[in-house]
């Protein structure tokens, strides 16, 4: 009987083949998670109505493509981007907010050579419409940009330029103005600098004002940042400004995702007095700010990447002051309508109950968003006009589209632990083993493997994602944490972490694996961790500073936290000043898992990108030839021309089936089911 057929030869309950837990044979292979990890980088409109997603190729080493949706059905998507570029800027090395649209044109960055360019008309697709570069080709990517818009009134681009041609941990940040009147490759013209990060410029309907965000060390935008307005001269330049939000010390706030209605009032996002994030407005006559609509929920994201929209005015006929939005609420993502002038909001029902990004279009809203049963997908949201509810809801783009999984989904229970002080909980997603064609003996408890996510200022999401059913469909139980200092729990819960990191998350991290053990969900003995990233670390510090795992799996995980601040590129130069507290040196030398070797007492696989500029590869070198010189199990896989995360699909798919191997070697009682060749392993082969 194969499996290869999804729901085909689904065997009754009682008819099920008994093996042990980790043995099952699943039809969600490596092969399948590898090719199937497209990403979303975006999503916009053109003047015609026509949505544009940017989506990741992993069989194209993750080559970023612009893609056309189809107008009919049936009809097949049009690729705009030619064969030979990747639209995707490493602006603070997360990118992010790498191309807009405006009419038929398309203004992208150049993932090759991080340069500017104009592509149009759109309606041709990649076969007759050739990119022309906008910005100086600087001889290296030094020079990159990301977040712009289109100033009509002046016929030009405003975008945030980040310049390294100096040194990439002292670069300048500044936003700029691109002539796109002229046929000649000019030097960008400087609008606006003195901070250290600028983010969101956006332009007033009349071309009169603009806003933007900015920051300055040590802080994080979701520390603290600022919401300016500056107004245009007849020129072009900025002539005046005034702080609209954040300028005031006495109020800690994050203001984020500036944005002006159709009728040139401004909103925006804080989280000032409640904590949490809400939407603003700013009322310009009086310069105060006002809350729109109060709710203890998340209705934005940390800004890791540029250009997030949550939120966007409706333009139809009557629907003046009406604001699609998205927020988050202990776990979940609801969708609805404002009405910004009642305070009144209407949730509207879909299949999604994780959101991210939202476009209004006409008489309809596109989201993007996913569920347990859904990948990340973008949907259209057909609106009545009269009433604005919901009338029709199609699914246009996903990360997936392979159906004939669904009987092998693992389904999360969101879990609410008890951690850290008498009182204080933390969360997860929680996924069972699930197959339909096999058990295990009701005597044994699957092996359960955790993760942490990076960030650490970032969230778990319980959505559809075939990396986590790799291991639940072979019989693993899998568990996606939480801890203190993750968002989407308002800034209380955030600041958790705020000089306790390698502590708090460690803390949450174990309790959440002895939870679960306590709870007979899984084998006590058989904890597996894992994590990318800051969740790297935080896999090697639990590892290092607790016994609750018996094994672990470092990506691109931090070793040295001394050194990971020494070459710390920009954006995060200083984010271990909050996080670890104040650049003790007693603290960073007693939270680096590279100083406590002699404590580990497991195996332990790493991951390592030779290209990564936010955790460089020494550092993985460095805690695999100390691991190795103490006897312990350990493999150190380092892949060529690969970043900050992984996005070659070969990769993708030889680091999940290591992770595999080498788990079920160290921690033991089955054997895979999948024939792959495990890498070698110091001290254990």
């Amino acid at each position: 009987m194969s499996c290869s057929s999804g729901t085909a030869g689904v065997l009754p309950t009682e008819h099920k083949i008994n093996a042990p837990y980790g043995s099952w044979k699943s039809p969600i292979t490596a092969d399948v998670v590898s090719a199937s990890d497209k990403r979303l980088g975006g999503f916009a409109l053109d003047s015609l109505g026509r949505l544009y997603c940017l989506e990741s190729r992993p069989l194209e080493s993750g080559r970023l493509v612009l893609v056309r949706q189809p107008d009919g059905e049936g009809d097949k998507p049009v690729d705009i981007t030619p064969q030979n570029f990747s639209i995707r800027t490493t602006a603070q090395e997360y990118g992010g907010g790498a191309f807009s649209i405006f009419g038929e044109t398309v203004i992208f960055s150049n993932y090759k050579d991080q340069r500017l360019y104009r592509q149009s008309p759109l309606s041709e697709g990649c076969s007759n419409s050739t990119p022309h570069p906008l910005t100086p080709d600087y001889g290296e990517p030094t020079v990159c940009y990301a977040d712009g818009v289109y100033d009509p009134r002046f016929n030009r681009y405003l975008t945030v330029r980040e310049d390294r041609r100096k040194s990439s941990s002292s670069s300048i940040t500044t936003i700029i103005s691109v002539d796109l009147s002229s046929n000649r490759l000019e030097e960008p013209k400087v609008l606006l600098e003195g901070s250290d990060f600028y983010a969101f410029p956006r332009i007033d309907p009349k071309g009169e004002r603009v806003a933007w965000i900015e920051w300055k060390h040590p802080n994080m935008p979701w520390d603290r940042s600022e919401l300016w307005v500056g107004y245009i001269s007849e020129k072009g330049d900025i002539k005046s400004r005034i702080c609209v939000s954040g300028g005031d010390p006495s109020i800690i706030e994050s203001p984020t995702e500036p944005k002006w209605s159709p009728e040139g009032e401004l909103f925006f996002i804080t989280d000032r007095r409640s904590g949490f994030w809400n939407i603003h407005k700013w009322v310009e006559s009086t310069n105060q700010v006002s809350p729109v609509y109060v709710l203890n929920a998340e209705f934005a994201k940390p800004l890791w990447v540029f250009g997030s929209s949550t939120f966007d005015f409706l333009h139809g006929p009557g629907q003046r002051n009406l604001i699609a939005c998205c927020y988050r609420l202990k776990g979940r993502s609801h969708f609805g309508i404002l009405d910004a002038a009642q305070s009144r909001l209407s949730l509207l029902e879909t299949p999604f109950d994780d959101m991210n990004n939202i476009l209004s279009g006409h008489g309809c809203v596109f989201i993007e968003g996913a569920s347990s049963v859904h990948p990340s997908s973008v949907a259209k949201v057909i609106l009545d006009e009269q009433s604005s509810e919901a009338v029709d809801f199609k699914i246009l783009w996903a990360s997936s589209r392979n159906s004939s999984f669904l009987p092998y989904i693992s389904s999360p229970e969101l879990i609410e632990f008890p951690t850290g002080e008498p009182g204080q909980y933390a969360y997860a997603y929680f996924y069972p083993p699930t197959n339909p064609l096999f058990d295990a003996s009701p005597e044994e408890k699957p092996p359960l493997l955790l993760k942490s996510h990076g960030g650490p200022t970032a969230e778990a999401r319980g959505i559809l994602n075939l990396g986590v059913q790799f291991w639940t469909s072979r019989g693993w139980a899998f568990v996606d944490v939480n801890y203190g200092g993750s968002t989407g729990y308002g800034r209380e819960y955030r600041n958790r972490l705020l000089g306790k990191w390698g502590v708090v998350d460690v803390d949450d991290c174990c309790s959440c694996a002895k939870f679960l053990a306590d709870s007979g969900k899984v084998d006590g003995e058989r904890l597996c961790i894992t994590g990318g990233s800051a969740g790297g670390y935080t896999t090697l510090a639990a590892l290092a500073f607790r016994d609750t795992f018996k094994a672990g799996a470092s990506l691109y995980g931090v070793a040295d936290l001394r050194l990971l601040s020494e070459e710390m590129h920009k954006f995060e130069s200083h984010y271990l000043d909050n996080l670890v507290g104040n650049g003790s040196e007693k603290e960073y030398f007693e939270r680096s898992p590279i100083n406590f070797v002699d404590r580990f007492s497991c195996p332990v696989i790493l991951f390592q990108g030779l290209e990564d500029a936010v955790v460089p590869p020494d550092q993985a070198r460095k805690i695999y030839r100390a691991l190795k010189e103490k006897g312990l199990p350990v493999a150190l896989i380092e892949y060529e021309g690969e970043q900050h995360g992984f996005r070659k699909a070969e990769n993708i798919k030889y680091t999940l089936e290591q992770q595999m191997v080498f788990f079920a070697r160290v921690v033991g009682r089955f054997r895979v089911a999948d024939d792959i060749t495990p890498v070698k392993v110091d001290n254990l082969d």
